[in-house]
């Protein structure tokens, strides 16, 4: 059997994960593209427990919006894959996550199908929200297939929970 995530994810959520710890924060994650990718990331590891307080996949517009508060109004006018409803997912996870101190969210085209002109294939909005601080959100366009596409984007949530340590 294969590994569902590629070492490099592993490495680098035992390194978020021990730094999380470190600073006694808890953090929450909304995942759409990557299915809760990122929260299985951190959990393969012992003693998880101490800074992820869990997660949400809201892969449907009717879980975005049941879920985390995504208004559908936003949902209707922007897509589920823009800045906007990436950084209330953020902000929703976060408010609903008793004891989380970090949210961060990814919606996204992860492929092979489904992508636009506009919204191409690969392209994944991500929000990160701290309790106090103003919500941040990138975007990034990645290659490759959907796995690729999926684990890149966990490396890249991965990376903006680290950048705001």
């Amino acid at each position: 059997m294969t590994a569902i995530l590629p070492a490099e994810v592993l490495e680098k959520s035992a390194t978020v994960l021990e730094q999380l710890k470190a600073a006694g924060l808890m953090v929450v994650t909304a995942e759409s593209c990557t299915g809760g990718l990122v929260a299985g990331a951190l959990t393969a590891h012992a003693g998880s427990s101490a800074a992820v307080a869990g997660g949400f996949v809201t892969y449907s517009n009717a879980m975005k919006q049941a879920a985390l508060g995504v208004p559908e109004d936003m949902l209707a006018q922007r897509g589920a894959v823009s800045e906007q409803v990436a950084r209330s997912m953020a902000e929703g996870a976060l408010a609903h996550a008793p004891g989380a101190d970090i949210a961060v969210s990814l919606t996204g085209v992860a492929g092979p199908d489904g992508g636009s002109e506009a919204k191409p294939v690969g392209l994944v909005w991500f929000g990160l929200k701290r309790a106090g601080k103003p919500p941040l959100t990138q975007k990034q366009i990645f290659g490759g297939n959907r796995t690729e596409v999926r684990a890149q984007a966990v490396l890249h949530a991965l990376q903006m929970i680290q950048d705001s340590l």
